[in-house]
C-alpha cells in the first residue's frame, strides 16, 4: 500500500487535486459558521441588508481565494470580521459619494403641521436614529468597531475581544471611549428630549 507521500510523488496533480478539496472543505465548514456573524457586521455598518448581503458575499470571495495563505486558521472568524468590516466601510464611504453626486436634496424634512401623533414620534425616531449612526460613523475605526460590536450587536467583552484579537482590557477601554464619546456628541439631543 502506497502512503500519501509515495502517491503525491506518482501522481503530483492527484495530491495538489485532495489538498485543494480538503482545503475547500475547510472553508466550507468555517464560512457555515461565521456567515451569519459577517452578513451582521456588514449590516451594522450600512444598515441595508442588499447591501449587507452583497458585501458578505465580496467578503466570502476574497476569503476563499485567500484562504490558502491564512496561517491560523483558527482566526478565521476574526479575519473574516475584519474583512467584512473593511468591505463594508469601503462601500458606505462608495454609497455615500454617490448620494452626493447624485442630489444633495435627498435628506427631506417632514411636512410642518401634522396632525397625527404617530408620524410625529416616527420622524422623532428616525431622525434620533440618524443622529445616532452619524455619531457612530464620527467615531474612530478601532472605536466604531467596538460599539458596534459590542453595545449594537450584544456580543460581550470576551467575545468581542476573541473577534478582534484584542486583549479585553483594550475592548474595556475602547468600549468606554466610545461611549464616552458618543455621550459628549449626543448630549444635545437628551436635552431636547427632556425640554418637550
Amino acid at each position: 500500500m502506497h502512503d500519501r507521500a509515495e502517491v503525491a510523488a506518482l501522481h503530483p496533480w492527484n495530491s495538489a487535486l485532495t489538498v485543494d478539496q480538503e482545503l475547500a472543505r475547510e472553508f466550507e465548514v468555517r464560512l457555515v459558521e461565521s456567515s451569519t456573524l459577517a452578513v451582521r457586521v456588514a449590516y451594522s455598518v450600512l444598515r441595508n441588508r442588499e447591501d449587507a448581503e452583497d458585501v458578505a458575499q465580496e467578503a466570502f470571495a476574497k476569503a476563499y481565494r485567500s484562504f490558502r495563505q491564512l496561517r491560523d486558521r483558527e482566526r478565521f472568524r476574526a479575519w473574516l470580521v475584519r474583512m467584512t468590516w473593511r468591505m463594508a466601510l469601503d462601500r458606505q464611504r462608495s454609497n455615500r459619494r454617490r448620494v452626493a453626486r447624485e442630489d444633495h436634496a435627498d435628506g427631506w424634512l417632514p411636512p410642518s403641521g401634522g396632525s397625527s401623533t404617530q408620524p410625529a414620534s416616527h420622524l422623532e425616531a428616525r431622525e434620533r436614529a440618524e443622529h445616532l449612526w452619524r455619531a457612530i460613523d464620527g467615531l474612530s475605526e478601532k472605536l466604531r468597531v467596538v460599539i458596534v460590536l459590542a453595545g449594537i450587536k450584544g456580543h460581550d467583552i470576551r467575545e468581542v475581544a476573541a473577534l478582534l484579537e484584542l486583549p479585553e482590557g483594550t475592548v474595556k477601554s475602547r468600549l468606554f471611549a466610545a461611549r464616552q464619546q458618543l455621550r459628549d456628541e449626543l448630549a444635545w439631543m437628551a436635552q431636547d428630549h427632556n425640554i418637550r
